[in-house]
């Protein structure tokens, strides 16, 4: 069976990748393994997706980059009989056979609960979200903004821009943000590149804005060690893996998987990042599963 991720690079998709293989020694299937180069290729995922269905492999599992480019592909593999399992985003269709992603919009919600406690219920906020397009990140952006729309009416957000999932470009967002408003209180970034991206325009700045953020690497849980991140709202992205390959298992095999898996996302803070059960999640053994 296939397996297509957004990209090769981070960590992510890398804990995706390892999980994704130990369901296939479990299950004895194997599986191909692709991505684009960059996390906003779409063509390009169009390209590895296409190819596979033309290959006729027994089931593809895909994370879509664009909720949208991505119907048709999935719809396409989906009428030749492929089993098509959605994971960590999501598509505009019902035509797949299963979705298992982190609840997005409730690790938005998590976040933004957070935001409102550190502050108090008050002050400026500043938002430096993914890209256009992307379904998780946006599910998890609306349930930031719900939460403090909400609950927290004293808490505004004064700006939002897209780092469109790069470091470079999500650092200078956070650089113009930071300069556009110095006084700004809390800071909230969508996923990893964000989060990397405005803990160093912070470093750089000895700014004092706290920062909420979205995923993890070994260098965020530094910054939340050293203090420059305030919290982390992290995924489980090697069960992410393997769930989708054992739900492509299920159904080659003839069973019916659940339609809509939302996998639980947990705060992680300088309080509870040493805890054993937090310890396991963040640190997956990469090195048993990957070349």
């Amino acid at each position: 069976m296939g397996v297509i991720a957004q990209g090769r690079s981070h960590l992510f998709w890398q804990s995706i990748h390892a999980g994704a293989i130990a369901a296939a020694r479990e299950t004895g299937v194997e599986i191909q393994w692709n991505a684009p180069t960059s996390e906003t290729d779409y063509a390009g995922q169009l390209q590895i997706m296409n190819a596979m269905i033309n290959q006729r492999l027994d089931a593809i599992a895909v994370a879509p980059i664009d909720k949208r480019a991505m119907v048709g592909v999935v719809e396409r593999a989906m009428r030749a009989g492929i089993p098509v399992i959605i994971f960590d985003t999501g598509v505009d269709t019902d035509l797949f056979v299963a979705r298992i992603a982190t609840g997005n919009y409730a690790g938005g919600r998590l976040a933004g609960e957070r935001m409102g406690q550190i502050l108090d219920g008050k002050g400026k906020v500043l938002m430096l979200a993914c890209q256009p397009g992307a379904a998780s990140t946006i599910a998890r952006e609306q349930g930031f903004e719900d939460v403090l729309r909400e609950k927290f009416p004293g808490l505004r957000i004064a700006d939002k821009r897209f780092g469109m999932s790069d470091f470079a470009k999500s650092l200078a967002v956070a650089e113009n943000m930071l300069t556009a408003h110095p006084d700004a209180d809390g800071m909230f970034a969508s996923n990893e590149t964000g989060s990397v991206g405005a803990a160093q325009a912070l470093k750089a700045r000895r700014s004092q804005t706290r920062l909420v953020g979205f995923d993890w690497s070994p260098t965020l849980l530094e910054d939340l060690r050293s203090g420059v991140i305030d919290s982390l709202v992290v995924q489980d992205p090697f069960r992410i893996g393997y769930e989708a390959v054992k739900a492509a298992v299920l159904k080659l095999n003839g069973g019916n998987p659940v339609k809509i898996q939302n996998l639980p996302a947990r705060l992680v803070t300088r309080e509870n990042l040493n805890d054993p059960d937090v310890q396991r999640q963040l640190n997956p053994d990469l090195k048993k599963y990957l070349p």
